[in-house]
């Protein structure tokens, strides 16, 4: 399974979308028809062993069924089967936390999807990264701090994770470079305004360590703002983000999520058309449109349970349908009744403006972008 082209880091898109590089999908999706998702982000529980200040899925406590290996397999065939392109193992929960991670990647893999996982690395298992890492098309850590005692204060967690979590990094770059694998490895900062002075030594160790790109993103907060996010002070931030952005090179890539960063926190789109094409799953198992909407006081847009149901049988349901449909519906206003910049914030612009606009395709002869499934 190993693999030898290399990623061509430049081409990296880490703020925006490639839906058009899904051109059949998004005119199927026009033309009315009941599309399968090409990216799915879900995790395999909603345990997690750190308590970061910014986490979101805190706000998102919903019934939880257990993960097990014959559910998450189940799920994984069915993806395959009725067309998702992709899975991430990103969501509400620390997924090293399951004991069926390493086997549900290489089963995924198998099927033909394209995998992914999101991790703080903490319970990553390096004696298993030889057997992952060909199998993944991006392996990213959530860090957001670059030294042990700003990383335990952010991050919710003992100072000397910090040493485990780099020590895990360095492995990974180490085996990607020596079986010249095309597993993209980054790291991910969260960004609140009150870390600004991780932003430099971040970018810095990213480019140390040898990981392709390191990303800075914004915090997204829910419709009622309980984490207090200030979206007015990342303004204050924008000459700092752009030197850390110079430390790019051929090889290594820094880059902040700027339209999420400087909007504001507004969205200028009511609708949310992006769910069936990137849907979330949460570690409970819950299948619903986003992670924005995981929460039990939000059942109304709960589809279902991939422990109590196949995802294919879900996926065909009325239901799911339904809870599709009103979203772009005039029953839902996505700028009153969800919180800021969620996961399809980008392809909900770009879908908003296909309503009035015609699809514009990739230029002639354009090669697809790294990572074109996870859209």
């Amino acid at each position: 399974m190993a693999q030898v082209s290399q990623v061509k880091i430049s081409g990296l898109i880490l703020d925006g979308h490639k839906l058009n590089w899904h051109r059949e999908r998004v005119a199927a999706w026009l033309s009315g028809e009941r599309i399968a998702p090409i990216t799915i982000d879900c995790a395999l529980t909603r345990r997690c062993t750190y308590r970061c200040v910014y986490c979101y899925g805190q706000l998102q406590a919903n019934d939880e069924k257990k993960m097990t290996r014959e559910v998450i397999f189940r799920f994984l065939d069915d993806a395959a089967e009725i067309g998702v392109k992709a899975v991430s193992f990103v969501s509400d929960g620390e997924s090293t936390c399951s004991p069926h991670l390493y086997d549900a990647i290489l089963r995924g893999r198998s099927n033909g999807l394209d995998m992914a996982l999101g991790t703080n690395g903490f319970l990553l298992k390096d004696e298993r990264l030889e057997e992952i890492l060909p199998a993944l098309t991006y392996l990213r850590f959530n860090i957001s701090a670059a030294g042990p005692k700003r990383y335990a204060e952010i991050m919710g967690c003992k100072s000397e994770n910090f040493l485990k979590v780099v020590n895990t990094i360095k492995e990974a770059v180490r085996i990607k470079k020596e079986r010249r694998l095309a597993v993209t490895l980054g790291l991910q900062m969260v960004l609140l305004p009150q870390f600004a002075d991780q932003i430099m030594p971040l970018a810095l160790l990213g480019k140390e360590m040898g990981v392709d790109y390191t990303v800075i993103k914004h915090c997204s907060d829910d419709e009622e703002g309980k984490l207090g996010v200030d979206y007015a002070k990342y303004f204050d931030l924008v000459e700092l983000l752009k030197q850390a952005e110079g430390l790019s090179t051929e090889n290594y890539l820094v880059k902040a999520k700027w339209s999420k960063i400087l909007s504001g926190g507004k969205r200028v789109y009511s609708r949310c058309y992006g769910a069936p094409f990137i849907m979330q799953f949460s570690g409970s198992g819950l299948v619903a449109p986003c992670g924005m909407l995981f929460n039990s006081k939000y059942k109304k847009y709960h589809i279902g349970n991939i422990c109590e149901k196949p995802f294919k049988e879900i996926w065909k349901s009325d239901r799911y349908w339904e809870v599709i449909n009103l979203l772009s519906s005039e029953k839902f206003d996505a700028r009153k009744n969800c919180g800021s910049l969620c996961l399809q914030h980008k392809v909900n612009e770009f879908l908003w403006k296909l309503k009035t606009e015609a699809l514009a395709p990739p230029e002639a002869g354009e090669e697809a972008p790294p990572h074109v499934n996870f859209i």
